[in-house]
């Protein structure tokens, strides 16, 4: 599966309809969008905790405002002349641009109390839960998850760090096994580092039942490795050059 990180990020705004729309267009399987709980209790797409980066230096702290004043905002010109008044959309307004047969992966950025106005939103959509994925760095947020919402399928995100004097990366492999199974989670979502994630990573996934999603891929060579490791998406912020690649 194609993932487009942020919608079409490269192309369009992120986590703006407009990026969301053009992933769709680019032939995506999926769209993966960032979202956090606002003051007044909506679930909007953002991925930083202020607005500063993508609203043209504007600085609101996403849960101290409300939906009013976060909407009010323009996120689209920072990207492109042509994109000027794109707004910040909220979760419904997202799920409901997901065609039949595709999917969302909705990265949680705050923390678990966002669980229960999540389920309520996607109460409210015409979604099927194996169109939704929800994936967070945070544990405790993909352990709520499965424990209120275990229809869906929800994914731990993984970084990895190196120790500039042992060489060694952290999270270690065995602590990555260790917590996917404590977590009850479906997959690792991991970063795309050629020197941690490797077949051996790949067959113990496996062995396990879980399954395997790389970010953020953009260069092809990247792509058709971790092709070959049998991945089950590719997360990208180029989804049309990725796949062309990927076809070939």
């Amino acid at each position: 599966m194609i993932v487009a990180h942020r919608g079409a990020s490269d192309e369009a705004p992120e986590n703006t309809l407009a990026a969301f729309r053009l992933a769709w267009e680019r032939g995506a399987d999926a769209i993966e969008g960032d979202f956090y709980l606002t003051r007044d209790g909506h679930i909007v797409a953002i991925h930083d905790a202020t607005t500063k980066r993508t609203a043209g230096g504007i600085d609101l702290r996403v849960a101290d405002s409300t939906l009013a004043q976060l909407q009010a905002l323009d996120v689209g010109t920072w990207k492109a002349e042509r994109y000027r008044g794109e707004r910040m959309p909220t979760l419904a307004q997202v799920l409901a641009t997901v065609p039949a047969g595709k999917k969302i992966f909705i990265e949680i950025k705050c923390g678990p109390e966002i669980v229960p106005p999540l389920q309520t939103v996607l109460d409210h959509s015409a979604l099927a839960p194996d169109q939704i994925v929800v994936i967070a760095f945070q544990q405790s947020v993909v352990a709520e998850v499965k424990r209120q919402l275990p229809q869906l399928k929800a994914y731990w995100l993984v970084g990895y760090k190196q120790d500039e004097a042992t060489k060694a990366w952290t999270p270690a492999r065995e602590d990555v096994l260790r917590t996917l199974d404590r977590l009850g989670a479906d997959g690792l979502d991991t970063e795309g580092n050629r020197q941690v994630v490797d077949a051996s990573l790949v067959e113990q996934l496996r062995a396990g039942g879980k399954e395997f999603h790389v970010w953020t891929i953009d260069k092809p060579d990247d792509a058709r490795h971790f092709q070959q490791l049998g991945v089950d998406s590719i997360t990208t912020n180029r989804p049309a050059e990725i796949r062309a690649a990927l076809q070939k």
